[in-house]
């Protein structure tokens, strides 16, 4: 005997106009830098319109990183930190979305792997809610953030300063604003055999 499942998925794509990935570490211990990265594309898709059913894959480009200042970036990219002669991506492949809180807040857990390195992580997702643009596009947004240790993937370069402290902190704090577009529903067709 045999069963047809059929559950209904919703592809999002990324905005690219109203997004940003961004991050900033501490410098010198006394303040902050910040930066971004310009280029990076995901695949998504959803049951229906449910995020909580989010299915994540995302690839940024670490060789479009921009922090405002050029030798900085330069060093960012060489082999003491990203190394993207040799490492061409960071990838974020999700595993498992939370319920959201009252306050639409959810945990995001999935793969993230930079530098060669993969590891477990968990990112905060605070959804936004989907409305329809003037152009009658529907949209989803998000503002995601977490913190890593880069040193867990490897990025270990520092130098210590007078004081006996470090040039740049461990931590990093990661900021992304995110709004995906609604490009339609595809029905996924499952078999189930059962024994009578």
């Amino acid at each position: 005997m045999e069963t047809t499942l059929v559950t209904t998925q919703t592809k999002w794509s990324v905005d690219q106009a109203h997004c940003e990935i961004g991050f900033k570490v501490r410098h010198l211990m006394i303040a902050y830098v910040k930066g971004v990265f310009k280029t990076f594309d995901a695949s998504i898709y959803t049951t229906c319109k449910d995020f909580t059913t989010a299915e994540v894959d995302m690839w940024i480009d670490p060789s479009s990183i921009v922090t405002g200042d050029i030798k900085r970036d330069e060093h960012l990219k060489s082999a003491d930190f990203f190394d993207v002669n040799n490492h061409k991506q960071i990838t974020f492949t999700s595993s498992t979305i939370g319920k959201a809180d009252p306050d639409s807040n959810q945990e995001l857990w999935g793969e993230l792997t930079m530098h060669g390195v993969t590891k477990n992580v968990k990112l905060n997702v605070q959804f936004g809610g989907i409305v329809k643009d003037p152009w009658g596009n529907e949209k989803a947004g998000f503002t995601v953030s977490g913190k890593i240790n880069r040193s867990d993937w490897g990025l270990v370069w520092n130098s210590t300063i007078e004081t006996g402290g470090l040039m740049v902190s461990d931590e990093v704090m990661i900021s992304c604003e995110v709004e995906l577009i609604n490009k339609g529903q595809e029905d996924l067709t499952m078999k189930l055999e059962h024994s009578s």
